[in-house]
């Protein structure tokens, strides 16, 4: 074999050997790629079935093939979450009734003390008017028995004329428990008289006003208002009786308020 034919024959062997390498390739990269799957069409049929071509189905069958209706879920029972939530709930609702009812107890007698208080106070205040009006009726008796007593010895108001204006020394003696003066008797028990001014002349009803006096132990009047026996309705000339006998002055006496009555009696000359 020569030279040429030797040279010949390896490269028709390398040129194999370099075919079988790139089929060998080929063969490896077509398995590894992975295939892309074709998407199947849809048929749809336009029209009715027998024009379209499509397939009518037995309205039986399409029925019967339908999905039935899933049956409707029973009622699930209670869990214990929902037994002690209920139980929580009727817990708090008694409760609050208690306390509600409490409540109303605590009103009721809170009301019950409050009349209970309010009928005592009334009647502590009504025994106070009686005690007052009874210590009230006792001195004004004791006055009109002064009075009466001082009618006994000629010292009454009779004969007076005027408006009680008095003209020279009309005390007699600056007698003690009562007298009169210028048309003007008093009565107080134990106390003398030093002052006893004469009401003005503005009067404008005749008559006879009964004042009832308040006298402290500095022998003051201190108060003065129109009393029992008064004649006279007039609201003028009954102040002006009023303010004549808080003018007069008494004796001094360790009496600190003692009563008595200045009686002025209102007379057209």
């Amino acid at each position: 074999m020569t030279k040429q034919q030797k040279a010949n024959i390896t490269a028709a062997i390398g040129t194999l050997l370099f075919m079988s390498l790139v089929v060998a390739m080929l063969l490896l990269i077509t398995i590894g790629v992975p295939r892309e799957e074709e998407e199947e069409g849809i048929e749809v049929a336009f029209g009715n079935a027998e024009e379209g071509g499509g397939y009518q189905q037995d309205p039986a069958a399409e029925a019967a093939s339908m999905p039935s209706a899933a049956p409707a879920p029973s009622a699930a029972a209670p869990s214990n979450n929902d037994l002690m939530t209920q139980e929580e709930e009727e817990t708090l609702a008694l409760q609050r009734q208690r306390e509600k009812d409490a409540k109303r107890k605590a009103d009721a007698e809170a009301e019950r003390l409050r009349k209970q208080k309010e009928a005592q106070e009334e009647a502590e205040r009504i025994a106070k008017e009686q005690a007052a009006a009874a210590q009230k009726a006792k001195e004004q008796a004791a006055i009109d028995k002064a009075n009466a007593m001082g009618s006994l010895f000629g010292n009454n108001n009779s004969g007076a004329t005027g408006s009680g204006d008095s003209q020279g020394d009309g005390h007699k003696g600056n007698p003690i428990g009562h007298g009169s003066q210028g048309g003007t008797s008093w009565s107080l028990a134990g106390r003398g008289i030093k002052a006893l001014p004469a009401p003005e002349k503005t009067f404008d009803q005749a008559g006879k006003v009964v004042v009832n006096i308040q006298v402290d132990g500095e022998g003051n009047v201190i108060s003065a208002t129109v009393g029992t026996g008064t004649t006279v309705s007039d609201y003028n000339t009954q102040q002006l009786a009023i303010a004549a006998a808080k003018k007069a002055k008494f004796s001094k006496s360790d009496t600190k308020v003692q009563m008595g009555t200045i009686t002025y009696t209102f007379k057209f000359n």
